[in-house]
């Protein structure tokens, strides 16, 4: 352990990695146990040679973004947690960008509309970091990133680098290739065009504030819950929308709390933190909304989040 301390404070800088790290402050639930290292990585060098330690001393690595869309469990994560912020865009082409994995999504966003690039303005106020969009999957109002993307370069856990095509990339809603191999997304390449800095930011503007007026934004929370329904194989029934928070709605559940986790009144596929709450309630209230949707509706809810670390 002595020796993979090290290793980590000689590859990265000793500032960067902690023993023992609270990771609740790093996550939008603002809840979650210890790491027992915590890496702070900027760009692509220093993501791999983490990767190598781990790898060489046999350690469980797990990488944490920006901290939202995920729910660290009260006892914690083992191993080595990476948490890739930060970073740099660039242009690589007249029409494509590349933005290092810890960028996040919003400072994407301000990037490209300074420089009149369009094609991701419309992604204003989206939580999270270009990472965490890829292996996700971001969405909103019915658009995927991945319409977006243009490749992706991955990092394998025995430390080999590739660029990946879209094509490659196993996009689904609320899915890519990440969920199965286990890949880090080291850099994005996002497709642009040339458009009129004014207008990318009246775009912006209206898009954070759809999201202002629809969702918790002031509250603590990992963003929605569960996915929607898919109509190719959920029986919704008829006069309910296809939205799992509509259906955590229907079966009287808006407001529902377990502690200090609550179902935000605002968007039903939204829980928050009204300060204290534990990953144990929030857990608790997650159970108990697909129960709910099950029994009323016959519908069974999938998680939209990720569990990160020890079950509790």
């Amino acid at each position: 352990m002595i020796d993979t301390h090290a290793r980590l404070t000689a590859a990265c800088g000793a500032d960067r990695v902690r023993r023992n790290a609270p990771l609740a402050p790093l996550t939008t639930f603002k809840v979650g146990g210890p790491a027992d290292w915590l890496v702070d990585v900027h760009h692509g060098a220093d993501l791999e040679k983490t990767i190598a330690i781990a790898r060489d001393a046999r350690i469980p690595i797990t990488v944490l973004g920006g901290g939202s869309n995920v729910l660290v469990s009260d006892r914690g994560v083992r191993g080595i947690v990476v948490r890739v912020h930060g970073g740099d865009v660039r242009q690589i082409d007249a029409s494509t960008i590349r933005a290092d994995a810890g960028v996040t999504i919003n400072g994407l966003v301000r990037w490209t509309v300074n420089r009149g690039l369009a094609g991701l303005e419309a992604w204003a106020g989206t939580p999270g970091t270009a990472g965490g969009a890829v292996y996700g999957n971001a969405h909103f109002k019915g658009r995927l990133i991945s319409e977006c993307i243009v490749a992706v370069r991955l990092a394998t856990l025995d430390g080999i680098l590739q660029d990946v095509p879209r094509a490659e990339m196993e996009f689904a809603y609320d899915y890519s290739r990440l969920h199965r191999t286990h890949e880090v997304v080291v850099s994005v390449d996002f497709s642009v065009a040339a458009g009129e800095p004014s207008a990318l930011r009246a775009v912006a503007r209206e898009s954070l504030a759809f999201r202002k007026r629809t969702q918790p934004l002031e509250s603590a929370s990992a963003g929605c819950i569960f996915q929607n329904p898919d109509p190719s194989r959920d029986r919704v029934p008829d006069g309910i929308p296809l939205s799992a928070g509509a259906l955590v709605d229907r079966a009287g559940l808006k407001g529902a709390r377990e502690g200090s986790a609550r179902v935000s009144t605002t968007h039903a596929n939204f829980i928050v933190n009204e300060g204290g709450a534990t990953a144990r309630d929030i857990r608790a209230l997650i159970d108990r909304c697909k129960a709910e949707v099950q029994a009323q509706f016959g519908v069974a809810l999938r998680e939209e989040i990720v569990c990160l670390g020890e079950g509790d």
